[in-house]
């Protein structure tokens, strides 16, 4: 993979900048797992501060932050209910049934990528049953698949939460686009929840981390649970030096992203061979025929640009280290690939 030279696979490739390199060599650190560093500390504290909520947990990545909510939210033998193509269900090695015992029960998307609320809350299952794994959460994820989930669907799912006792995670690894498309702040868009994931190495440009924000007593369960995963961390300050310095510099800077995202899709869809769906954020969704997505994939990897495809889709995303003349570059390949 060292050869790709524009790499679209997706906004975890990121690099530091070189402002970000000096923040983290010049942060103060202790050992966070006794609670001294005073780097992570801050950063706890600003994110908990953001989101208006009590308290948060830095932790080393969104698939953990995701695992420690559900079960601070779970004890062995209860259930979450998520999306059937959400991360925490589908993309994370099962790993709240193998490690936290936690049953799922998925529910299908709508084609808008929501759950319908009707089938969320026929799914409830409620203590005094022996036959069912109890419910305690509904787990949510915006943005989802790179789309912008409507903030009124979160509240109707957040009063079915609250109607039957249930605890409310996000998913919300990416929420910091789904706020800068919507001109929403971050601590509106997160109210309705108990519990928040986000990921600090994703669009925001941060080499590692995530942080697990919410109420005072779930996070206290997390970081038990930290430890007991082998997530719990000594001079951690270095890495978040440099969520913070990504909460200061890199936010506003999303919209440049999903402004080439959308240059992307204007360029990929006067190819009438390629289904583009236009994107809300930063992530681009291509359609096409099976064969003809494998050889474009191969053609444009074999140039130097990197996608992940497979099965008639490609997904393309942009961030901190994709330019305009990047875009640009593509475009002009993916043009001389239908030339041929």
């Amino acid at each position: 993979m060292n050869s790709i030279r524009h790499d679209f696979r997706s906004d975890t490739v990121t690099k530091p900048t070189e402002a970000m390199r000096a923040a983290m060599a010049a942060a103060e650190v202790g050992d966070d797992v006794y609670g001294d560093d005073p780097s992570v500390n801050l950063l706890e504290q600003r994110m908990a501060g953001m989101l208006g909520k009590e308290a948060a947990i830095f932790v080393p990545s969104g698939t953990q932050s995701n695992l420690l909510a559900l079960m601070s939210h779970c004890g062995r033998g209860d259930e979450f209910i998520a999306g059937q193509n959400a991360h925490c269900y589908k993309y994370e090695a099962g790993g709240a049934a193998v490690l936290g015992s936690i049953q799922p029960q998925p529910i299908a998307h709508r084609p808008d990528g929501t759950m319908d609320p009707k089938e969320v809350e026929d799914a409830i299952k409620a203590p005094g049953d022996s036959h069912f794994a109890v419910t305690r959460v509904i787990a949510l994820e915006n943005t989802f698949g790179g789309r912008v989930l409507p903030f009124a669907y979160m509240e109707e799912i957040a009063g079915i939460a609250q109607k039957h006792g249930l605890g409310l995670h996000l998913d919300g690894a990416r929420a910091f686009n789904a706020c800068v498309a919507l001109g929403m702040d971050i601590g509106a868009f997160t109210a309705p929840f108990d519990s928040v994931s986000i990921c600090l190495s994703k669009g925001l440009g941060a080499p590692v981390g995530s942080v697990l924000v919410g109420r005072g007593d779930l996070i206290e369960t997390a970081r038990r649970h930290r430890k007991m995963l082998g997530g719990g961390m000594r001079q951690a300050g270095i890495l978040a030096a440099a969520g913070l310095h990504a909460l200061d510099h890199h936010v506003e800077r999303l919209a440049e992203d999903h402004r080439r995202a959308k240059a992307l899709a204007e360029g990929l869809g006067k190819h009438k061979a390629l289904r583009v769906t236009q994107p809300d954020t930063n992530i681009l969704w291509v359609d096409s025929e099976a064969a003809l997505e494998e050889r474009l994939t191969a053609f444009l990897t074999e140039n130097g640009v990197g996608v992940s495809g497979r099965y008639g889709q490609q997904r393309w995303v942009t961030h901190l280290d994709v330019t305009d003349e990047d875009i640009k570059g593509a475009l002009d390949l993916v043009g001389r690939f239908f030339a041929a």
